[in-house]
């Protein structure tokens, strides 16, 4: 079998499964990620156990929530991907959290001070004058976000040489959550090596994490994708993934 044709079945194979939820598991053994150092679903949990209320905003399909050991009285989730609604349903029934179906970027459908916790992993965006409406006072927010220039090796290898990244700095979200009122406690800053171990784990990846390559489609980008196949018979693909952690309380 040549090398392309060997590319070829791997890119159909990767293409071909579903990416529901938020779940990464079809990588194992295909791909790595390094975990960032302060250990978000422990400190999810942690606070979630003082909570009376908790909302997770971009829940995915519930992975986080799921594995909260003693769940708030009142929990809910709120998700804009509509195939990642029921997902998060069927996931987050056994903890008893109410997942409320959002449209994206539209404001948080829920009462002023409803929350004293509010938690995000990887939002889209956030909101940050909506999060502090729904945070009752001495609440807190939590959020493991998306760095600026994340997996930027990935995207370049796509896309080619891309300019500095302007967006999703932490020094952003500090000024942003302070505009809003917010007051924050806690920031931090992870890059972590990502290695991909062939092209199809590439493929789910970015059909998956849809930011790194807007528009990605396999047609489009069946050279790139080919080339990175060939890259790839010589060593893992090395990317790095920024993260920051922010925490922040409502005066």
């Amino acid at each position: 079998m040549n090398a392309a044709h060997d590319a070829d079945e791997l890119i159909a194979e990767a293409a071909a499964v579903p990416v529901d939820g938020w779940g990464f598991e079809w990588l194992a053994g295909r791909a790595t990620e390094e975990r960032p150092p302060w250990g978000y679903t422990r400190l999810v949990a942690d606070r979630m156990a003082r909570a009376d209320a908790a909302l997770d905003v971009d829940t995915g399909g519930g992975e986080v929530l799921a594995e909260v050991p003693r769940p708030p009285k009142l929990l809910t989730a709120t998700e804009a991907w509509p195939p990642n609604v029921e997902v998060a349903r069927r996931t987050l029934h056994r903890v008893g959290a109410t997942v409320v179906a959002v449209a994206p970027d539209g404001p948080l459908p829920f009462r002023d001070a409803t929350f004293d916790l509010v938690v995000s992993r990887h939002p889209v965006r956030t909101d940050w004058a909506q999060t502090a409406r729904v945070l009752r006072p001495g609440g807190t927010f939590l959020s493991q976000q998306i760095g600026p220039g994340t997996m930027r090796e990935l995207s370049e290898a796509i896309l080619g040489p891309l300019p500095p990244p302007t967006a999703r700095h932490p020094e952003q979200a500090v000024t942003a959550a302070e505009a809003a009122g917010l007051r924050v406690v806690d920031l931090r800053r992870a890059t972590l090596r990502a290695e991909f171990f062939d092209v199809g784990a590439v493929v789910w990846f970015l059909r998956k994490v849809i930011w790194t390559v807007p528009g990605f489609t396999v047609d489009r980008y069946r050279d790139q994708l080919r080339d990175l196949h060939r890259r790839i018979a010589d060593g893992p693909f090395v990317a790095h993934a920024q993260r920051f952690l922010i925490e922040a309380t409502r005066p």
